[in-house]
């Protein structure tokens, strides 16, 4: 590392490292590219010993051009680091850089955060690049004119696109190529502030062609449009489900979701022609920012769709920016994962209406058979691909026949890394891929890198995080899972799948009131929503409330839940008739398919030593109820035998 004499005279800019102790060893890396591009790099490593620590420390955090932070799951639960982070942002000097995939905390997420949770340290890397480049932006005049780093030749590999569609590496020594422009727009380079957004909601457009069964096409237009924009990082779009509200006035909705603009339009179509008309307007006095109508055959909805989403994001990032910035952002809203082909979009807009009913069992198939006829007419959809997974996956965990539930999960890893084949960028493969190791094959250390990787593509997409919150919820990362799941709910507030999420989310907490209510929100948003009851009859029953846990299980839409829940509360009732004929149900409809859920029942019945039974013979058949074990309240009656902490070594829990 460099030496504060090394400049002998010249003035080096001072920038400001936060970090937590504990991520010493990664913020070395940082702090060594840093000096070695001619920078003075303070962190807390510099102190000598007799210094008063915090009038130093704030010496030379008031004193720097730049505050670098690294944010890691240590150190956003670290004070000195928000503190020191919020001293940057108030003067508008913050570099936000993760150094292993966890989210800004609340309050810094405006800010572009730079992903280099897989750099080697190098200091020729595409990541060490962008980190010099989201440094000089911010430094500005005070930078190095030049560094002693070198430029990646134009024959180094390129950043990998699945890191983040926001970091993009300035190539060459000094030229910059579109991509760099790109770059350098996200990272402020132009003038205005990088942090500056506008917020908006689309929603659903309205359905003018006459037939009640083509709605599933104005809606997944309006959807499209939302993940188009979404990836503006200039636009705070609400998350998809969030706006999917009929019957409410749109400027009352726009307020209760605290934006400032509404994107609404309409749809009409026959079998060949389609109209669209689309208005931008602001929430606060109904002004039209832009309106435009457009006719053509329904192989012209992806240029319409892109013209749209174009004008839109120009009238509003102008706003806020210069005109160049504002053309500049529309280069992240490239498609990602789509087709150009109208019969595959139909078959993918028809699959999406049925996975977001939620409903499971038939629902289910027939959104399976939509996204696999999608397929069929464009076999690098991969989107349709990704979606299909995730309808193997949700009937896999539904499935009654053990040999059926390894075989869709073995289909549900197959579609998954077809889609990340066909496109990396593509957070719902990753989550489908995460989702199949983890709950198929007990592998989670395996799955790990995929939520990890589905978090950072989908930083601002509430559905995504609360998946990943919900992997979180089954280990010991407690605290992360619930900064994951107030995220997705602050990101997409009026989502019935976010508070199921979230109710399941408390309940390995063993937080039982939040368990009601999130699950009562999640009903209220949706009644057709499966398992919701069951999560609220298992923490009543945790509560000592055995007869409201049986009323509320009466209530469960998927069977096997139904089942558990009402043998589990009528053992606790004293109803040992009730309980053994549900418990004989389940063995009747699932079989070795249900050994986790008869070692729930077993152990609310008082057999312990069945219960272990069922529970090891689970272990050897993998199944995926597993993953509830180390806090599942049902099993409580277990927890102090010596054959359970075994079991659940033998899980790595």
């Amino acid at each position: 590392m460099a030496s504060d004499d090394d400049t002998a005279g010249t003035a080096r800019p001072l920038l400001f490292v936060s970090y937590s102790r504990g991520d010493l060893a990664r913020a070395r890396p940082v702090i060594e590219l840093l000096e070695g591009a001619g920078y003075d790099a303070w962190w807390d490593g510099r102190l000598e010993g007799g210094e008063n620590y915090l009038q130093t420390t704030e010496t030379a955090l008031e004193g720097a051009a730049a505050v670098v932070v690294l944010w890691s799951a240590t150190s956003v639960d670290s004070h000195w680091v928000r503190d020191e982070a919020q001293r940057g942002r108030e003067r508008g000097c913050l570099v936000p850089l993760t150094i292993d995939g966890t989210m800004a905390p609340l309050g810094f997420r405006q800010f572009q955060l730079l992903d280099i949770s897989g750099w080697d340290g190098s200091p020729v890397s595409p990541e060490a690049a962008r980190i010099l480049v989201a440094v000089k932006a911010r430094v500005g005049e005070g930078a190095p004119a030049t560094t002693p780093v070198r430029a990646p030749s134009p024959a180094a590999p390129a950043p990998r696109a699945g890191i983040s569609r926001r970091t993009v590496m300035i190539g060459g020594a000094g030229a910059v190529g579109a991509a760099g422009l790109l770059g350098a727009w996200q990272f402020g380079l132009f003038g205005s502030p990088a942090n500056a957004t506008t917020s908006m909601v689309v929603l659903p457009f309205a359905n003018e062609t006459g037939d009640p069964e083509k709605k599933y096409f104005s809606d997944g237009l309006a959807r499209e449009l939302r993940t188009i924009l979404a990836r503006n990082p200039r636009l705070k779009v609400v998350a998809p489900t969030s706006s999917s509200v009929e019957g409410e006035d749109e400027f009352a909705l726009g307020r209760k979701l605290g934006v400032a603009h509404v994107l609404r339009g309409a749809v009409q179509r026959d079998t060949a022609k389609v109209r669209v008309q689309a208005d931008l307007v602001t929430v606060e006095n109904g002004e039209v920012v832009w309106s435009d109508q457009y006719d053509g055959t329904l192989e012209d909805v992806f240029a319409v769709q892109s013209e749209i989403a174009g004008k839109v994001a120009l009238s509003l990032v102008a706003k806020i920016a210069s005109e160049t910035e504002a053309k500049q952002s529309l280069a992240t809203q490239a498609d990602i994962g789509g087709t150009q082909s109208v019969e595959a979009y139909e078959a993918f807009l028809r699959g999406m209406a049925l996975y977001d009913l939620g409903a499971g069992g038939d629902s289910d198939l027939s959104g399976l058979a939509q996204f696999e006829a999608a397929i069929a007419a464009d076999p690098d959809y991969a989107a349709a691909h990704a979606m299909r997974a995730t309808m193997l996956l949700n009937l896999a965990v539904a499935a009654s026949d053990a040999g059926e539930t390894r075989r869709l999960f073995a289909e549900a890893i197959t579609a998954a890394k077809r889609a990340i084949a066909l496109e990396e960028r593509l957070a719902q493969g990753h989550l489908a891929l995460g989702f199949a190791l983890n709950n198929g094959q007990l592998k989670r250390a395996a799955a790990l890198p995929s939520y990890q990787a589905a978090e950072r593509l989908g930083a601002g997409d509430g559905d995504v995080l609360r998946q990943v919150a919900t992997f979180y919820s089954y280990g010991a990362e407690h605290e992360r899972a619930g900064r994951l799941i107030e995220t997705a709910l602050e990101l997409d507030p009026l989502n019935a799948r976010a508070f199921r999420s979230a109710g399941f989310v408390a309940l390995m907490a063993h937080d039982y009131p939040k368990v009601i209510s999130r699950m009562e929100r999640a009903l209220a948003l949706n009644p057709t929503l499966a398992s919701a009851y069951y999560a609220m009859a298992v923490a009543r029953l945790a509560q000592g409330d055995a007869a409201g846990a049986l009323a509320l299980a009466e209530k469960e839409r998927t069977p096997i839940f139904r089942l558990t829940a009402t043998a589990a509360a009528a053992a606790r009732l004293g109803d040992t008739a009730g309980s053994a004929k549900a418990m004989a149900q389940i063995l009747a409809d699932y079989g070795d398919a249900a050994l986790y859920q008869q070692a729930q029942v077993k152990a609310q019945q008082g057999d312990k030593a069945a219960a272990l039974a069922l529970l090891d013979r689970a272990v050897g058949e993998g199944d995926p109820g597993l993953l509830w074990a180390p806090r599942d309240p049902l099993l409580d009656p277990l927890r102090g035998e010596p054959a359970f902490g075994e079991l659940l070594s033998r899980l790595g829990s």
